[in-house]
């Protein structure tokens, strides 16, 4: 390869690191300000920025060669700067359209409570399947390690788990059956059969209501 090619490419990449490194350092208080974090720190969790970044530099740099034919090192490098800063922007944005959608479903980061809707007069977890409630209830142990279920059956799915010894809310009696709908902060989050439970201060209990 001639000289003055290898030349003419090394002053290029030099370019493109040292006008990246400006761009970065410039644009990341402004970035911050609009709730993005920065080319490559954006504030809701993801890879789709880096990414974004990563495509929009190399299609940035691509063009920015092709249009400045008379110095394709600065052309170069400054497709690589504006196409990283509107890839990352992009990237940054559909992150917090996730992070957005996975709070409207109750499974974001911040906050623990699920979703809920409301059957009976009871709250209920998104996953449980309702059922015609008795009522009743109060605080329970769990006689021993058991699982919890979506619905009042064992083929429902497991929700979750109580420990042998462990206390927790009864919220009602499923009317009909032995099960009991177990709650948490007021929340039905699962159904446990009474066979594997007794109430607080009791030996144990059998119950159909």
């Amino acid at each position: 390869m001639p000289k003055t090619t290898v030349s003419k490419l090394t002053k290029g990449a030099a370019t493109t690191a040292m006008m990246s490194a400006l761009f970065l350092a410039a644009a990341a208080p402004a970035a911050q300000a609009q709730n993005f974090g920065g080319v490559l720190g954006c504030n809701a969790s993801g890879g789709k920025q880096e990414g974004g970044a990563l495509i929009g530099a190399l299609l940035g740099a691509a063009a920015g060669s092709n249009l400045a034919k008379n110095d394709r090192g600065t052309g170069t490098a400054l497709g690589a700067v504006v196409g990283a800063a509107a890839g990352s922007a992009i990237g940054c944005k559909l992150q917090h359209d996730d992070q957005d959608r996975r709070y409207g479903q109750g499974q974001g980061y911040a906050y623990n409570q699920p979703a809920t809707y409301t059957h009976g007069g009871y709250r209920l977890d998104r996953n449980l399947t309702p059922a015609h409630y008795a009522g009743g209830g109060g605080v329970m142990i769990a006689r021993s390690t058991v699982n919890l279920r979506s619905a009042p059956t064992t083929r429902g799915a497991r929700v979750g788990q109580l420990r042998a010894g462990e206390r927790f809310e009864a919220l009602s009696y499923v009317r009909g059956s032995d099960w009991i709908l177990v709650g948490q902060n007021g929340v039905g989050v699962g159904y446990v059969h009474g066979a594997y439970v007794q109430p607080e201060g009791y030996r144990y209990a059998g119950y159909r209501r």
